[in-house]
């Protein structure tokens, strides 16, 4: 039966590349991540990992299942940390980074409530749009949206971020509104991209999914600047519905498509890895999560 140490021998190897990284990573033989990763693999019934004589790579469902995975052996990181500090003194400096247009309208009044609940812990925010080197920089924790990069980071889901189809009111009376995804194809898109090149936007309606393969003339590598664009009437954007929930307010967006559910924006904090976490850090990100589950931004 598999046990603990094989589900973070099958993460390693994920997150390392390859089985002699991930021994070298973990301190152990090759023998026995290959034994490891082959105990897992027989328990579940199906290939997680693809093996070649000069590589290997994860399948599909060892994709997927790395990335439920990875989440729950935080969350018992987490537990077993919480356990042995159990009455710790919450106290000290607590270095928390977030993105630029996020931690202004979400993360500071997150930061405010947790300094009120831990008065002895002060707070210095990081705010960057790039992903920082979090133990080069000194971050005990940082929010990121969207999917993770495979990597060493613990990660915790918090949270989706629902996702709307929009455009400027004069974009729709001169083109139309699309009525279904298939019709995006016939109008402007905005990608957030810097290449200019096509990409695919997927949508779903109850057990039916589209994925179309959308083009316009203006792309951008800021969500913030995509959807100024679709204010100025460049085309249609998908945007976070936190970021333009006030254009929407004000009627300088609207939203199509509205019967159609498109992927969230997952929500994650990460932290570097460490055998136990200081207790500032771990009660912040039991706050966040349980805040944000209750309360989720946008």
């Amino acid at each position: 039966m598999a046990n603990l140490d094989d589900y973070r021998v099958f993460v390693a190897i994920v997150e390392q590349g390859n089985l002699t990284a991930a021994a070298r990573h973990l301190r152990r033989s090759l023998q026995a991540v290959s034994r490891s990763l082959q105990v897992l693999e027989r328990e579940l019934g199906v290939e997680l990992i693809q093996r070649t004589t000069r590589r290997v790579q994860p399948t599909a469902a060892g994709l997927a299942f790395h990335a439920r995975i990875r989440t729950a052996l935080a969350d018992i990181d987490l537990a077993r940390s919480a356990l042995a500090e159990h009455g710790a003194r919450i106290d000290g400096t607590l270095r928390i980074g977030g993105s630029t247009q996020f931690s202004a309208p979400y993360l500071v009044p997150l930061v405010a409530a947790f300094m009120e609940r831990y008065p002895d812990v002060t707070v210095e925010l990081v705010v960057t749009d790039q992903h920082v080197d979090l133990q080069r920089e000194k971050l005990d924790a940082t929010v990121r949206l969207g999917e993770l990069a495979s990597s060493r980071l613990h990660a915790r889901q918090l949270g989706t971020m629902r996702m709307l189809t929009v455009g400027a009111p004069g974009y729709f009376a001169q083109h139309g509104r699309p009525r279904k995804p298939s019709e995006l194809g016939r109008h402007d898109c905005i990608a957030r991209q810097g290449n200019g090149t096509k990409q695919r936007w997927e949508y779903r309606r109850g057990n039916r999914c589209e994925s179309v393969e959308v083009h316009g003339r203006f792309s951008a590598n800021n969500a913030a600047a995509c959807n100024a664009a679709a204010v100025a009437g460049l085309g249609i954007a998908m945007a976070a519905a936190w970021q333009v929930r006030p254009l929407l307010d004000l009627g300088r967006l609207e939203t199509v498509l509205d019967d159609w559910q498109a992927p969230g924006l997952p929500l994650h904090i990460v932290w570097p890895p460490g055998k136990q976490l200081p207790a500032r850090t771990r009660a912040f990100i039991d706050f966040a999560a349980a805040r944000w589950t209750a309360e989720p931004p946008g």
